[in-house]
């Protein structure tokens, strides 16, 4: 294990650079991965980081200690919390950070169960969806060329480790993405504020694709165009829209209802 002793030493500089530039982040295809489950779910998932820097002061503690035993220990910086927490966007009990290569995939062909982002600007929504998106079984998440970089600190801290659960695909033209989807066989929901159908009694065959827009002006009206079916979540409350996370949060787990044992003779039923 090595030792920092000043923001000059070359890990801690490079950690603080991709922290702090997503322009830095695209260019160099890295990205810093911030505390322990983070960090332990890429070890587990998808391999050993280039750099880990762990809190001087927490070495031996069992967790910490844990994640540096699983790395090679030229690649472990220990460095005092007063030096980390000038670089982490969290505080330094957090104890740790690994730099990592970004993935970079390029679409793959599909599978049974997509998600497509279409312009998303916060960091936050993307992570938020991306956890969400995981945890209902989605294979493949793609986002569209103006989507906020899956990758930065905010995005990875709200997806929780999902970004090594599924498949995300950036800077996807989506529109002829679609076509080809719907031509081989898939079928694509657009998810609208208004003038959709009523999501719980819309055809959601599958292999489907269920497509969330921007925050603001939601889906392109080429991909909504492009699109099966479009889908309003009912909202008897009066409000007029939702959050974009938590629209994909009501629609993907509606999708996944559907497919459960018995669904549609309860559905038929009621």
């Amino acid at each position: 294990m090595q030792r920092a002793t000043s923001r000059h030493n070359p890990r801690l500089k490079d950690a603080a650079r991709l922290i702090a530039s997503s322009r830095d982040r695209r260019k160099a295809g890295r990205c810093v991965l911030e505390g322990e489950h983070l960090i332990a779910v890429y070890l587990d998932r998808a391999g050993v980081p280039e750099s880990l820097l762990v809190v001087e002061e927490m070495v031996d503690v069992p967790r910490i200690a844990a994640l540096a035993a699983r790395v090679p220990a030229r690649d472990v910086v220990a460095v005092p919390a007063a030096l980390f927490a000038q670089v982490s966007t969290l505080p330094a009990d957090v104890g740790a950070l690994a730099i990592v290569p970004t993935p970079v995939v390029s679409p793959p062909p599909p599978a049974r169960f997509h998600l497509l982002l279409d312009d998303l600007q916060d960091p936050g929504n993307v992570g938020t969806i991306l956890r969400t998106a995981a945890a209902a079984g989605v294979e493949q998440v793609l986002l569209s060329k103006a989507c906020a970089f899956a990758w930065s600190p905010k995005a990875l801290r709200a997806g929780q480790g999902a970004h090594f659960l599924t498949t995300i695909v950036e800077d996807v033209d989506l529109a002829p993405w679609v076509a080809r989807f719907r031509a081989e066989g898939g079928h694509v929901a657009a998810a609208v504020a208004r003038g959709g159908r009523d999501l719980y009694a819309a055809p959601l065959p599958w292999p489907l694709a269920i497509a969330i827009g921007n925050e603001g002006t939601g889906l392109s009206a080429a991909l909504t165009a492009h699109a099966d079916v479009a889908v309003t979540i009912p909202m008897p409350g009066g409000m007029e829209s939702l959050n974009a996370a938590a629209a994909a949060a009501v629609v993907l787990f509606e999708a996944v209802r559907t497919r459960r044992p018995g669904a549609a003779d309860r559905a038929s039923s009621r």
